[in-house]
């Protein structure tokens, strides 16, 4: 669909990322704690927008790529398998930090956007797993508009997801942060949802 390969362990992939806690879902959670709905969804086009800068970049790169070097596209492919094993390792490894948002005078939607523009624009990780990510699901003939559609599913995905956990609101973010064994439960399925993925998807680029 769409031109994009693996077209259902894409859209399973960016779901499974969206559910691993990272900067961006961490301001989220603690503008909407800290300041209700209004400062969270702030926080979520913050986040968004910041990803969508990192998205642009990396495929901007990517392009030039497959039409100069494909070998060098089938080694990125081979990379973001790899890339994917090692996030999956990580979460099954790493201890589960414990957080919890503190109290805090009000503040406007406005300054919760900024803030979250600024953790995703400082995060690098971002785009290297965007650069590591969207080889593993495009053929070096992928057009412009197969680029754009595969930036649309994340941006909208990850909207939807993070607009739900706005709305499930204070009371749900404590409750979570409550739940040490609930989290750490969460992050390790989460890795072997991952390494899978990059098992998978390295065996489908041989």
């Amino acid at each position: 669909m769409f031109e994009i390969q693996n077209y259902a362990s894409f859209i399973a992939a960016i779901v499974v990322f969206q559910l691993i806690p990272g900067p961006g879902t961490l301001a989220i959670v603690n503008a909407t704690a800290r300041n209700g709905v209004l400062a969270g969804l702030g926080a979520v086009i913050g986040t968004l927008l910041g990803d969508l800068v990192y998205m642009v970049a990396a495929l901007a790169g990517l392009a030039a790529v497959m039409n100069a070097h494909p070998a060098l596209f089938q080694a990125l492919q081979w990379f973001g398998a790899a890339y994917l094993g090692w996030i999956g390792l990580q979460l099954l490894l790493r201890p589960v930090a414990s957080s919890s948002a503190g109290q805090a005078t009000r503040q406007s939607a406005w300054v919760y956007f900024r803030q979250a523009f600024a953790v995703s624009l400082t995060n690098p990780k971002v785009m290297l797993f965007f650069v590591a990510f969207f080889p593993l699901f495009l053929r070096a003939d992928a057009s412009a508009p197969t680029l754009a559609a595969m930036m649309l599913h994340v941006t909208l995905l990850s909207l939807l997801y993070q607009t739900g956990l706005v709305l499930a609101g204070n009371l749900v973010a404590r409750k979570l942060s409550a739940l040490p064994l609930a989290r750490t439960l969460a992050t390790r399925l989460a890795g072997i949802a991952l390494l899978a993925f990059g098992i998978k998807l390295a065996l489908n680029n041989r």
